[in-house]
């Protein structure tokens, strides 16, 4: 995996605080913003010209058939440009997870080292960004102050977390996501998957040199623990043994003040933001969230509106939004990203349902029809009946993802327009993936309108069987 398009910040917010707004037009600003050349020159550069697109497509304000046919009409690009290429990765993530299901949780092959070398909690050092390493202190600020993190930060991060401190990928995959404006358990997952080298051919390592020579200057680590050869940072990954501690904080500039973070551990550190199992009771009070009720959508079309499917619904049907408690059991958020999704729910639909997987399922057994766009984030209860492949999210989630059905629950839901004609069998690298789906051409950079077009974003049509996006 090489820095990637899809899980990166713009420059105006990467460094700062403010959190996008969960809107269509706030996804087509930052689709009409982005830069191909630009970024093809520049994304490895933590202030290069990234797309920030990974929010909108996390929570389907964007679909990458949409960002493909625009990057076509307006930009020309065609499947040899970079920047479709590191789109090509988050379509192959979501393809690995379909075909392997909760088997993403685990290593996919055998690592550096077995399972059983590393640690399954994440030290309190690198949670308050006092390692004493800027580059890793640097990136845990960022996630935590902004909800975004540059993907090269991000492959920096997890490779000192697996490789130099000995701490399982999975520990990391899953304190990360949480605090991720644009997580998504595929791409997050299989990513740290990938640095650790239990989805790759081999492990992702860094050293100062690597972070000088693409980040800011507080970001550098000459004269540092990493401010060495890549001969020797494989020897460390590889032996059970060896950690490697930054003996003190290196100084960069002036410390931030108790004023500049009251709640700081330390004049150094940070505290890490809480991750919530469900918004908080002012949130969920203020929103008017309520318990599934049958009665509400009794004998209506219901469009079912979710954390990943926030487009707006087509028209002449009620709009239900949902939150999945069982879900968030598992997969706590941060309260920055659970304000981004129910801002724009509160939007959408003043129906918003929070509670059990199968207390939504059977309130929505009275409705007539209950249509909407499939994600595996849903689980195989809300698959479409196609026939398609979907297996449970992971048996730890909750019973109730993988448990009965209400037999007489009649779900339409369709299934994400794919970017590119979807192989037919598992494809175990990413290589062979992108050289499969690349056999034909691909529809959405097929188009031919006129240039300078901007992408419709008309409330979503679910594509017929047979049609572009099958």
């Amino acid at each position: 995996m090489s820095t990637t398009a899809i899980t990166t910040a713009p420059p105006d917010l990467q460094f700062g605080e403010a959190t996008p707004h969960a809107t269509p037009q706030a996804a087509l600003a930052r689709l009409m913003a982005v830069r191909p050349a630009a970024y093809a020159r520049s994304r490895n550069h933590l202030q290069g010209a990234v797309t920030g697109l990974s929010p909108y497509l996390t929570h389907g304000l964007l679909t990458l058939p949409q960002v493909l046919s625009h990057l076509g009409q307006v930009h020309g690009l065609d499947a040899q440009h970079k920047l479709v290429f590191e789109l090509g990765w988050r379509a192959y993530f979501a393809h690995v997870w379909r075909c392997e299901g909760p088997q993403i949780f685990e290593s996919m092959r055998s690592g550096v080292l077995p399972d059983s070398a590393y640690a399954h909690e994440l030290p309190a050092d690198i949670r308050q960004a006092t390692t004493g390493l800027p580059v890793i202190d640097q990136a845990v600020r960022c996630l935590y102050n902004s909800g975004y993190l540059h993907n090269h930060a991000r492959m920096w991060l997890a490779s000192y977390v697996v490789h130099l401190r000995k701490v399982h990928w999975r520990a990391g995959a899953d304190w990360m996501v949480g605090h991720l404006l644009d997580g998504d358990l595929a791409s997050n997952h299989l990513s740290w998957q990938w640095v650790a080298g239990t989805a790759s051919a081999r492990p992702y390592l860094f050293n100062a040199a690597n972070v000088a020579r693409y980040a800011p200057p507080d970001w550098h680590c000459a004269g540092s623990v990493i401010d060495t050869t890549y001969e020797v940072l494989q020897r460390v990954a590889a032996d059970p043994a060896a950690v490697l501690l930054q003996r003190g904080p290196l100084l960069r500039g002036s410390p931030p003040s108790q004023e500049d973070d009251a709640a700081a551990p330390s004049a150094w550190g940070i505290s890490e933001p809480p991750l919530q199992h469900q918004p908080d009771r002012a949130l969920m009070q203020a929103l008017a969230w309520q318990a599934p009720n049958a009665e509400t959508v009794r004998g209506q079309d219901v469009w079912l509106v979710h954390p990943w499917c926030l487009a707006d619904p087509p028209a002449g049907c009620m709009a239900v939004a949902v939150l999945d408690a069982d879900f968030f059991v598992r997969w706590p958020w941060s309260e920055r990203r659970w304000r981004f999704v129910t801002a724009r729910m509160q939007a959408l639909t003043r129906h918003r349902w929070w509670g059990s997987n199968a207390a939504i399922l059977q309130a929505l057994q009275s409705a007539r029809s209950v249509r909407g766009v499939y994600n595996l984030h849903l689980g195989p209860n809300f698959a479409p009946q196609s026939g398609e492949r979907v297996l449970p999210l992971q048996g730890a989630v909750s019973g109730a993802l993988s448990g009965k059905v209400p037999a007489a629950v009649q779900l339409s839901l369709s299934p994400e327009p794919a970017p590119f004609l979807e192989p037919t069998v598992r494809c175990r690298s990413f290589s062979a993936y992108w050289a499969k789906v690349n056999q034909h051409p691909i529809p959405a950079l097929q188009a031919s309108h006129p240039k300078h077009s901007a992408p419709s974003h008309a409330p979503y049509e679910a594509p017929v069987q047979g049609e572009l996006f099958k």
